[in-house]
């Protein structure tokens, strides 16, 4: 789950401050650091979304051509949506992080 805190290091690394070392642990490493994981890591999970529901497609064109089992059609579509439903519950997260950050007083 992401915090505030989570968010305000995301949202460092993105402005290109360093987070004090408090903030980032006792590797003490820059917030260009951890956001350069952080997009790594959404690219990831990304690519692997994208290639689930390409996976999930070819199994259903096999299925429709006659070649094809309806169980993998179904545990590919079911991956597909596992990841897919992975990534919104991620998306939710940021976005409440990043309102909860903006209602934080100045």
């Amino acid at each position: 789950m992401i915090n505030p805190m989570m968010a305000a290091r995301v949202y460092s690394s993105v402005q290109g401050g360093a987070m004090p070392t408090e903030l980032t642990g006792a590797t003490g490493g820059a917030g260009a650091a951890q956001g350069a994981g952080f997009s790594d890591l959404l690219q990831n999970v990304m690519g692997d979304l994208t290639q689930s529901t390409k996976a999930a497609e070819t199994q259903m064109a096999t299925s429709v051509q006659g070649k094809g089992s309806l169980i993998d059609v179904v545990t590919a579509v079911t991956s597909a949506e596992a990841s897919l439903e992975t990534v919104m519950a991620v998306r939710d997260q940021v976005i409440q992080a990043y309102q909860e950050i903006m209602r934080m007083p100045i």
